[in-house]
C-alpha cells in the first residue's frame, strides 16, 4: 500500500501507539483529540501517556515528520475511531456516545471510497446498527460507496507497542472490499497474522477473548473462598491440580481491574441477557473480590486498636501507570469505611 492519509480520532492507550506506529510506517497522521493538551504534545513530539518505546518513537525526526496533533477531523483517505466505550452503571451497557460523536465528527470529512475502521471495543453489531445509520445520514452507505471494518485493539499496557506490532489482529468488514482495505492498512505495520472474518464476528470475538480470562478469574475466586471453609492452602492445592495435564487454574485475586476484563463480558450480556448466566455470575464474583478481600483484611486486624493500613499498589496490574477499575482503590474505599 502507498502512503495515505490517515486520521485518528482518539489518542490514548489504543490511538497514540498506533498513530505512531502508522507515521513510522510512512503514512501522513493527524491525531485527534478534545483534550488541548494531548494535541500540544503531539505538536511539540513528546508522549503523552507512559509506555515503553513511545518518547523514543515519538521524538523520532521521521514520525514528527509525518504525525501532527489536532483538536478536529480534517479530510483523509482513512479515519480510525479508537476511542473510550465505558460501561454505563447501573444498567451495566455499554456507553457508546463517545464512537457516535467521533462517527459524527468525521462525516462531513468523509469521501467516496474512504475507509472507516472502528477500534474501540464495542458489543456486536455497533457497526451495523450504530455507526451505518450515522454515516447514511451523511450520505455515505458502507459496502457501497464507503467501506468500514472493525478492528478491535489488543493492546496490553506496559507491552502497547510490541503488542500492536507483533499479535494476530482481527480484521473484520462490513463487505469482502471493507476487509481487504483494512488489512492492506494493517499490513504496514503488523507483522503478526491478519485474521480475516466479519464485522460482527470480529465484535463478537474482542469480547470472547476477555471473557474467557474474567470467567476463568472467577473460578479461581470461587475456589480461593470454598479453601477458606476448608481451611486448606488454595495456593498448593491449584498447584496441584496443576499438574494434571489439561488443568490451568489461574491464582486467586482481590478483584479484576484494567480497561477490558471487568468490562467486556457485560457487552456479551447486553445483546442476549437470557443466554449469559455464566457470565454474569462470574462477573458478579470477581466484582465481589474487594469487600471479600477487605472482609479477610478486617478479621486479620480485628484485635488491633485504631489499625493502620498500607496498602501497596493502585494500578490494575504491574509496571504500569493504568488504574483503571483497578480493584485496590475498591479495598482502600471499603477499609476507610470502617
Amino acid at each position: 500500500m502507498s502512503s495515505q492519509k490517515i486520521c485518528v480520532v482518539g489518542v490514548g492507550y489504543v490511538g497514540y501507539p498506533m498513530a505512531l506506529l502508522l507515521a513510522k510506517a510512512g503514512h501522513e497522521v493527524v491525531g485527534v483529540d478534545i483534550d488541548p493538551r494531548v494535541v500540544a504534545s503531539i505538536n511539540a513530539g513528546k508522549a503523552h501517556l507512559v509506555e515503553p518505546g513511545v518518547d523514543e518513537l515519538a521524538a523520532e525526526p521521521e514520525v514528527r515528520a509525518r504525525f501532527r496533533g489536532s483538536l478536529t477531523p480534517e479530510p483523509a483517505d482513512v479515519f480510525v475511531l479508537a476511542v473510550p466505550t465505558p460501561l454505563k452503571t447501573p444498567r451495566k451497557v455499554a456507553e457508546l456516545k463517545m464512537v457516535e460523536a467521533a462517527a459524527r465528527s468525521v462525516s462531513p470529512h468523509l469521501r467516496p471510497g474512504n475507509l472507516v475502521v472502528l477500534e474501540s471495543t464495542v458489543p456486536p453489531r455497533t457497526c451495523k446498527d450504530v455507526l451505518e445509520p450515522i454515516f447514511k445520514a451523511a450520505g455515505f452507505i458502507p459496502g457501497v460507496n464507503l467501506l468500514l471494518a472493525h478492528c478491535p485493539e489488543r493492546v496490553l499496557p506496559g507491552r502497547g507497542l510490541h503488542e500492536i506490532v507483533h499479535n494476530d489482529r482481527i480484521i473484520g468488514g462490513v463487505d469482502d472490499a471493507s476487509t481487504e482495505a483494512a488489512a492492506a492498512l494493517y499490513v504496514t505495520f503488523v507483522q503478526g497474522e491478519l485474521v480475516r472474518t466479519d464485522d460482527v464476528t470480529a465484535e463478537f470475538c474482542k469480547l470472547i477473548e476477555n471473557t474467557y480470562r474474567d470467567v476463568n478469574i472467577a473460578l479461581a475466586n470461587e475456589l480461593a473462598q470454598v479453601a477458606r471453609t476448608l481451611d486448606v492452602d488454595i495456593t498448593r492445592a491449584i498447584g496441584v491440580a496443576n499438574r494434571h495435564p489439561r488443568v490451568n487454574i489461574l491464582n486467586p485475586g482481590i478483584g479484576v481491574g484494567g480497561h477490558c476484563i471487568p468490562i467486556d463480558p457485560w457487552f456479551i450480556a447486553e445483546v442476549d441477557p437470557e443466554s449469559c448466566r455464566l457470565i454474569v455470575a462470574a462477573r458478579q464474583i470477581n466484582d465481589a473480590q474487594p469487600e471479600v478481600v477487605a472482609g479477610l483484611i478486617r478479621r486479620e486486624v480485628r484485635q488491633v486498636p485504631d489499625p493502620q493500613i498500607v496498602c501497596l499498589g493502585a494500578t490494575y496490574k504491574a509496571d504500569i501507570d493504568d488504574s483503571r477499575e483497578a480493584p485496590a482503590h475498591e479495598v482502600v474505599k471499603l477499609l476507610e469505611r470502617d
